[in-house]
């Protein structure tokens, strides 16, 4: 496969990831309200695209978010396909799909393996953890080793794919090639199912939660690349439907957005995904989940590490199965141009972290006038804060280091970008 580099019009991104800080106001014994603000902000880059030629979001998002820039790709590269009025093949869409599932093989297994573990088992970070529980550490950076591998191999190279195109790839591997990464995953296959049986033994507080849930949802199929919209209120939408139930709630001169799903807070990522799609998992995915104890739904966030698990066993099972299926597209891109008028197009993928959303608008010359990016971690906000609340309020007596340590699991369990598996969250009580 030809290599590509990268736009040189395109600098070194900022993350969207960093440190925490967590206000809690007490009044009277009651917590009255919970704010987390993570560091830096979600960005607004949506500006950046507007005058971009059509061509140029799968790249530009992918750079900017810094996170899960597969899914950016993807859900950009549907969203301006869909204002062009062109659907891609399924070959193509296949393959799509196979480089998605590097995406969360990769990221699942670092989540689990290396930041959420060493909370669960009392370590300061995946390096104490590492000291006592080698062997899962290793197994779980092997695994992340098979999905890196098939980043790179579809996508061009690791860190901020090339590869991907608005219609396609720029170029799409003969079926020698996949075989060494094939090999890979049958091994990690093993380590997965593993994995799901050593974090379904983890002592996890009794905790639930009742926001509705959002995913992507296809019949038959578990949703990674594409699908329709579904709640657990009973939402069945299609993807172009999302603003309309999906609205933003933010306070006046508010830079961050509050997004909320017919006027209530929800909850995008593996717990909803789980709820709504359990039953169209991978046999072996299925009865890991069952071998766990997670039943066709999961409400405890805590248990979230298992449910993660169990989607690690899914994707890898359907990396194989896309691998064992695969039949090299006739061409690498089919050709997609503007319309004539001005078009507006959506998009949606679930990214490790949960339900991935991009909307463009087009002119006539096929530029950008209007963008929206909504990640995972700006939907889940309003309903993470809500959560803080009500996990601090039972624990308020918890010396403020315990109760700062929970506070942090219970963020963590959400995905929302933080790297280090060390203490992240600065907590301050105000009032008691």
């Amino acid at each position: 496969m030809r290599r590509h580099a990268p736009s040189p019009q395109l600098g070194a991104p900022r993350r969207a990831e960093g440190d925490a800080t967590l206000d809690i106001t007490v009044h009277n014994g009651r917590v009255e309200r919970a704010k987390l603000r993570l560091y830096p902000p979600p960005n607004d880059f949506e500006a950046f695209l507007r005058g971009r030629s059509y061509t140029e979001p799968p790249d530009i998002t992918a750079r900017v978010r810094g996170i899960w820039p597969v899914a950016h790709q993807l859900s950009a590269c549907q969203a301006v396909e869909a204002a062009c009025g062109v659907e891609i093949g399924d070959a193509l869409a296949d393959l799509r799909r196979l480089l998605c599932c590097g995406e969360w093989i990769s990221c699942h297994a670092l989540h689990i393996h290396l930041l959420q573990a060493p909370a669960f088992l009392g370590y300061p970070d995946a390096l104490a953890l590492a000291g006592d529980h080698r062997q899962a550490v290793d197994r779980g950076l092997a695994i992340k080793q098979a999905g890196d591998d098939l980043i790179a191999l579809l996508g061009g190279r690791l860190v901020h794919p090339v590869n991907v195109r608005v219609g396609g790839f720029h170029s799409v591997p003969r079926r020698a090639e996949l075989a060494p990464t094939a090999k890979r995953l049958r091994r990690a296959l093993d380590a997965a199912v593993s994995t799901t049986s050593w974090v379904a033994g983890f002592d996890v507080p009794d905790f639930r939660i009742n926001h509705p849930f959002l995913a992507l949802h296809s019949p038959a199929r578990y949703p990674i690349d594409r699908g329709h919209l579904r709640s657990s209120t009973g939402l069945d939408v299609p993807v172009s439907r999302f603003s309309e139930h999906v609205v933003d709630h933010r306070a006046p001169r508010s830079e961050v957005p509050h997004p909320r799903l017919d006027g209530s807070r929800y909850l995008v990522g593996p717990l909803a995904r789980y709820a709504l799609n359990s039953g169209a998992l991978s046999p072996l995915a299925r009865q890991a989940a069952v071998a766990a104890g997670l039943g066709t739904v999961c409400r405890n966030p805590f248990r979230s590490i298992v449910v993660r698990a169990v989607e690690l066993v899914h994707a890898i099972e359907e990396a194989l199965r896309l691998i064992a299926e695969y039949a090299v597209p006739r061409e690498a891109a089919e050709p997609v141009a503007p319309s004539a008028k001005e078009t507006v197009g959506h998009g949606a993928t679930e990214a490790p972290g949960g339900l991935l959303y991009h909307r463009y608008e087009l002119d006539s010359a096929g530029l950008v006038r209007s963008a929206v990016v909504m990640p995972p971690t700006v939907q889940n906000q309003d309903a993470v804060e809500e959560e803080l609340a009500l996990l601090v309020q039972a624990n308020l007596k918890l010396p403020h280091r315990a109760l700062a340590a929970l506070c942090e699991r219970a963020i963590r369990d959400h995905d929302p970008g933080v790297a280090s598996s060390a203490r992240f969250l600065r907590l301050r009580i105000i009032g008691r």
